[in-house]
């Protein structure tokens, strides 16, 4: 490949682009990937985008493509795509890690049905992604593998839990990339970092041989450079699963079908509680010029509260600690992963195994979500945030009687600087306050760049939809990004 500008190489190419040319031949799977792991050469040693590679893998699958293509067989849409996966996502004979001390070197018997997905789909693996330990984050520095960095300022967070996954495709590491959202943790990193990113329907993807932080809210969802990258990556991957008892048992639509469609008429809910005084002033102006932009487009705009909203995180982090309390128990050095060497009895070498596998973060939120479960407690807490949770449900429920898809920031405001929230954990959840509630209702959700504030940080735009109306969400974001060109942008890095 020839050297040029970095915009005009191939590791910024969308899927869409790269297809077109792997069927006329003019580039080969092969070379896809080796662009790929050129680039990480490039770049990563600053961004710390990859926790681990997995070349053997990715190889493999590009020559499969290539073969292919020589005797010009049919191939899925993202055939010879790379792709970088989140390293809470298992790969059978890779480390899966969660970005922990105490699975630092676990390696998966078993593959992740998403993984599955994306062999049968023939889309190269190129690396596990760095993300917040156990994907308990929301800046991507609770990895105990080092911070990954915004790439368009490496001073700057990219968001978290999957700030690997954002970092990569944003950086042109990866041309896509899977992570997993619990309250954010998808769109956030898309919104720091100027990508898309979806996080489907409770249910619509597999969270079979996905490692649990809070069961009732994990979700894994696609990042990708442009929303049709996004919506092909969630149509290769989503489906009912036998293995996950929480998956939804419902046909997968094609979501480019009708992506192209005009949205006139369609009736879109600002949801006012999230542009209150907290929100940036500049990350209101990009929302406000997005909502004009959707009225040119013939959008019909409405204003819409969910009353509960000021109950939203301290309910969220009763339910998602809670589960982690319950998730994390099974991590005590007897059965797999870390295990304290010079312990001198079995309490011992649990307690000792547990405080040194785990990072601040994680023990900080083990410890809360076991008290909220605890005896005496558990009606005060737990039980009393999920009857909450159902109101917030009931809210949305109402809220769509009256519109199509509901509108917000994704974030009160652009990536902050590394270290300026780590003394501060409540600032720090606060981060997710427009994000959570989504999953907190288990419904889909997309981040997609609306604009830039003053020191050139990228702005993401919030699109919430009924459950399993991906299709439209879809269309809706489609549309924007088309009018729009900040998916075009790519950081200096």
């Amino acid at each position: 490949m020839a050297e040029g500008k970095v915009e005009d190489r191939l590791c910024y190419k969308t899927a869409g682009e790269l297809r077109k040319a792997l069927l006329k031949k003019e580039i080969s799977a092969k070379e896809l990937v080796d662009e790929s792991y050129k680039r990480i050469e490039e770049v990563d040693e600053k961004l710390n985008a990859f926790i681990s590679l997995t070349r053997e893998s990715a190889y493999k699958t590009a020559e499969e493509v290539d073969k292919r293509i020589k005797i010009n067989s049919e191939l899925p849409p993202l055939a010879g795509i790379p792709i970088a996966v989140k390293d809470i996502i298992c790969m059978q004979g890779h480390k899966a890690t969660a970005a922990s001390k105490i699975l630092e070197n676990f390696v998966s018997p078993y593959s992740a049905t998403v993984v599955k997905k994306l062999e049968e789909n023939l889309i190269p693996v190129i690396g596990k992604a760095n993300m917040d330990e156990f994907a308990m984050g929301s800046s991507n520095e609770n990895s105990a593998f080092g911070i990954a960095r915004n790439p368009w300022d490496i001073n700057t967070v990219p968001g978290g839990s999957s700030g690997g996954s954002a970092v990569a495709v944003s950086s042109g590491e990866s041309v896509i990339s899977l992570g997993t959202d619990t309250g954010g943790s998808i769109r956030l990193p898309a919104s720091f970092c100027g990508i898309v990113g979806l996080r489907p329907t409770y249910g619509r993807v597999s969270r079979f041989g996905v490692i649990a932080f809070a069961s009732s809210l994990d979700q894994v969802g696609p990042l990708g450079r442009n929303v049709e990258d996004t919506a092909l990556t969630l149509q290769a991957i989503s489906g009912h699963d036998p293995m996950d008892s929480t998956s939804i048992n419902q046909p997968v639509p094609d979501y480019t079908a009708t992506l192209k469609e005009d949205i006139k008429g369609l009736r879109i809910g600002v949801i006012t509680d999230m542009l209150g005084d907290g929100v940036n002033p500049e990350v209101k102006d990009a929302v406000n010029a997005s909502i004009r932009m959707y009225e040119e487009l013939g959008a019909k705009i409405e204003e819409i509260t969910i009353p509960h909203t000021k109950y939203a995180i301290s309910t969220y982090y009763v339910v998602a600690m809670a589960e982690a309390s319950s998730n994390l128990a099974r991590y005590d050095g007897v059965k797999f992963g870390y295990r304290q060497p010079d312990a001198d009895n079995l309490m011992e070498m649990y307690t000792r195994t547990r405080a040194e596998g785990f990072g601040e973060e994680v023990k900080r939120r083990i410890m809360l979500g076991t008290y909220a479960l605890s005896s005496g407690y558990y009606d005060a807490y737990y039980k009393k945030a999920q009857k909450v949770r159902a109101l917030i449900k009931k809210d949305f429920d109402k809220a769509f009687e009256q519109v199509d898809l509901l509108l917000s920031p994704v974030c009160p405001s652009t990536a902050f600087e590394i270290g300026a929230k780590t003394d501060d954990p409540l600032s720090m959840y606060l981060m997710d306050i427009c994000t959570l509630m989504v999953n907190l209702a288990g419904l889909p959700g997309i981040s997609v760049p609306c604009g830039y504030d003053s020191k050139g940080l990228p702005i993401g735009l919030q699109l919430i939809g009924p459950a399993l109306s991906e299709e439209l969400m879809l269309r809706a974001a489609y549309n924007f990004e088309q009018a729009t060109d900040f998916h075009t942008k790519h950081p200096g890095i």
